[in-house]
C-alpha cells in the first residue's frame, strides 16, 4: 500500500471518530448523569431524539452537499437562502414531531408537559438559535477538514518539487564532476601516458559510484568515503614534487551513517582548483570524522591561488550545487564556514545526519 492510501486511509478514519466523539459529548454523554437511580436515562433521550435528529439533518446536508456545491465554489448567496429555508423547515419538523413522538409512546412525555403549550417566542429561541449553531458547527468542521486536506497537498506539493529539484541538481553535478575529472586525464595524457591509462581505470571505478549508487537519496558513509579516497588518488597522479597532499577519514566501519553523495566531491575538487600551484609550494589536507552523535565533520584546508577569469577549467556551478543540496537535504540541521586568510583557504562543513535522519522520518510518519 502507498503511503498516500494510508494517509487517506487514516485521515477518513480520523473524520469518522471525530463525528462520533461530537455526536456522544453533545447528545448522549450528559444522560448519564441526569439521573442518578439510573445508568442512562432513556427517556429523556428518546424525548430528545427529535432534536437530535433534526441538528444531524442540517448538519449532514450542509456537511456532505451544501457546503461543497455551493459554498465552495462562490455561490455564498445560494447557501445562505438554502440554509434558512432548511432551518425554518426542520424547526417545524422538530416542533411537531414531539407531538408525533408523545402520541406514539405517551409514557416518556410527563403530563404536566403533554398540556403545556409551547410559546412562539421560545419556539423560535430554540429551535432556530440551536439549528443555525449547527449549521456554524458543520461549517467550521468541514473548514478544518478542508484546510487540514489543502495543507496536506501542499506538503505533497513541496515534496515532490524538492525531489525533482534534487534530482536536478544530482544530473547537474554528474557532468561538472566528468568534465573537471576528464580535464585532468587529458593533462596527464601529454607528459605521463601511463598514468593517464590507470586514471582512465581509476575513474572507470568512480563512474560504477555515479551510476548505480548515486541514484539512491542517501547511501553510507562508508561507501562515499571509498568514492572520495579513490578521487583523490585519481587526482595525486598528476600533482607535481612541491604539493603536500594530506588526507584523513575517521568513520564508524559498524554503524549505517548515512549520507548524500557527492556532497562532499564538490569542495574536494574545489581544494584542487584553487589550491595547486604549478610553480609554487602548495598544499591540500582534508580530513571527515564522523562523531559519536550523528555528526559528520568534514574540514578541507588548502593553498589559494585564485584563478583568474580567462581560466576556463570548471563551470563554477559546484559549490552552488552543494549549498542548494544542503538547504533541501539538511535544513536546519548543517552549518558550513569558509575562509580566506594568509593565502590559506578553509572550508568547513558539519553535517548532522542524525537529527536530519529523524526529521525525515518524522515528516513521512505524519504524511
Amino acid at each position: 500500500m502507498t503511503q498516500s492510501l494510508k494517509v487517506n486511509r487514516r485521515s477518513r478514519w480520523n473524520n469518522v471518530f471525530v463525528h462520533i466523539l461530537l455526536w456522544g459529548v453533545i447528545f448522549i454523554l450528559p444522560y448519564f448523569f441526569m439521573d442518578p437511580e439510573r445508568v442512562f436515562n432513556w427517556k429523556s433521550f428518546a424525548r430528545s431524539l427529535p432534536d437530535l435528529l433534526g441538528f444531524m439533518l442540517i448538519f449532514y446536508l450542509n456537511y456532505f452537499l451544501l457546503i461543497d456545491k455551493l459554498l465552495f465554489k462562490g455561490k455564498t448567496k445560494q447557501f445562505v437562502v438554502y440554509n434558512l429555508l432548511l432551518i425554518v423547515g426542520i424547526a417545524f419538523l422538530m416542533h411537531y414531531s414531539r407531538g408525533w413522538l408523545t402520541a406514539l409512546m405517551p409514557e416518556i412525555m410527563p403530563r404536566w408537559r403533554m398540556r403545556r403549550r409551547m410559546i412562539p417566542l421560545s419556539f423560535v429561541v430554540r429551535n432556530f438559535t440551536s439549528l443555525f449553531l449547527m449549521t456554524g458547527l458543520s461549517l467550521a468542521l468541514k473548514m478544518t477538514v478542508r484546510w487540514f486536506e489543502v495543507d496536506n497537498e501542499r506538503k505533497e506539493l513541496a515534496k515532490a518539487k524538492s525531489e525533482a529539484e534534487l534530482q536536478n541538481l544530482k544530473n547537474q553535478i554528474n557532468p561538472h564532476f566528468l568534465l573537471n575529472t576528464l580535464n585532468n586525464i587529458y593533462a596527464l595524457i601529454e607528459f605521463n601516458p601511463p598514468k593517464a591509462q590507470q586514471a582512465v581505470v581509476d575513474l572507470s571505478k568512480m563512474l560504477r559510484h555515479l551510476l548505480y549508487d548515486n541514484n539512491q537519496a542517501y547511501v553510507p558513509l562508508r561507501q562515499e568515503v571509498d568514492f572520495m579516497r579513490n578521487y583523490v588518488e585519481l587526482m595525486r597522479i598528476r600533482l607535481s614534487e612541491n604539493v603536500q597532499l594530506n588526507t584523513h577519514f575517521a568513520y564508524s566501519e559498524g554503524k549505517e551513517t548515512l549520507i548524500s553523495p557527492l556532497i562532499f566531491i564538490s569542495l574536494i575538487e574545489n581544494a584542487f582548483k584553487h589550491g595547486v600551484s604549478g610553480d609554487k609550494p602548495s598544499f591540500i589536507d582534508i580530513s571527515l570524522v564522523e562523531h559519536e552523535d550523528g555528526r559528520v565533520e568534514f574540514v578541507c584546508n588548502n593553498s589559494y591561488f585564485p584563478k583568474s577569469e580567462s581560466d576556463k577549467s570548471g563551470s563554477g556551478i559546484g559549490l552552488e550545487l552543494v549549498k542548494r543540496r544542503l538547504e533541501l537535504l539538511y535544513p536546519g540541521n548543517y552549518t558550513w564556514e569558509t575562509e580566506i586568510k594568509d593565502d590559506m583557504y578553509t572550508t568547513v562543513l558539519v553535517i548532522d545526519t542524525k537529527r536530519s535522519t529523524d526529521d525525515t522520518e518524522l515528516l513521512d510518519s505524519g504524511r
